[in-house]
């Protein structure tokens, strides 16, 4: 079975050995970069669509939890958001015209309280929901593996089928990167805690989920870290938002910023301090 069968029938898919040891020693430097960028601020802060999103952990203190669109500032994060062999993972898929609504490096550092995130469905954070046309068949999420990704170093785990449910009322206050990987969430509702799988990688891999995926993660207990370029894309004509990544196959290159999700790009770009979770 190949990863599109693969991504159909049980809602996400691997595609192993995608990028060399060279390029992700590359992208690592880029993640070490913005992660300097986000601790020299003295709380979370935004500019236009970027933010840096910082937490105070109970173990280590300040840490970085993860920083959206950070391509808008480092051509390193630009050119793997739009390399055209994830232009060709996405193609059989949703198309060679594609716009992109997701850009976030994620964190997770050795033995930080609460780097975790609950149970949830992707669905969930597209609002507003006209914006988005049948998500279902029209948008891919997908994250490059940087470091390994085991149970122990707090790898995604998913509910296997679980997209052929469509979008579940969870009852989720707050953040789901404030909230526990608790078991209760799915028993709730009516699923079995025991279907649910761990999505291991190797560095270089590159992992794709439906936006309906019963997933989250745990902790990091083991490794240094563990980080995941993040890159959500989208059939251009299903969606009224985000920014170009491929037309007609092709990269696209970042301009001025585009209305993603800050809903006041246009009136408060900023750059201001936003205070941590």
């Amino acid at each position: 079975m190949d990863y599109v069968e693969t991504y159909r029938e049980l809602g996400y898919a691997v595609v192993p050995g995608v990028f060399t040891p060279a390029e992700l020693a590359e992208l690592a430097a880029a993640f070490d970069r913005v992660h300097d960028e986000a601790m020299s601020h003295p709380k979370s802060y935004r500019h236009q669509n970027v933010l840096y999103r910082t937490s105070r952990d109970a173990k280590l203190g300040r840490i970085v939890r993860l920083v959206q669109w950070p391509s808008y500032l480092h051509p390193v994060l630009q050119r793997y958001r739009t390399d055209p062999r994830i232009g060709d993972i996405l193609a059989p898929l949703i198309g060679r015209d594609v716009k992109q609504i997701i850009n976030q490096l994620h964190w997770k550092p050795q033995g930080a309280a609460m780097a975790e995130f609950g149970y949830h469905q992707d669905i969930r954070f597209r609002r507003p929901r006209s914006a988005y046309r049948d998500p279902e068949v029209n948008y891919v999420q997908t994250g490059i593996a940087i470091d390994a990704h085991t149970a122990g170093s707090g790898a995604m785990t998913v509910l296997p089928r679980s997209h052929l449910l469509g979008e579940l009322d969870m009852k989720i206050s707050g953040s789901v990167a404030q909230t526990a990987l608790e078991e209760d969430d799915l028993t709730r509702l009516g699923l079995d805690p025991k279907d649910v799988v761990s999505l291991y990688m190797a560095p270089g891999d590159v992992a794709l989920w439906h936006l309906d995926l019963l997933h989250g993660s745990g902790p990091n207990r083991i490794a240094p870290d563990r980080r995941f370029y993040i890159n959500g894309y989208v059939r251009a004509d299903a969606c009224d938002r985000g920014e170009w990544a491929f037309k007609g196959g092709k990269p696209c290159a970042l301009g001025e910023p585009v209305l993603v999700h800050y809903e006041d790009l246009h009136t408060r770009p900023g750059p201001y301090d936003v205070d941590e979770d």
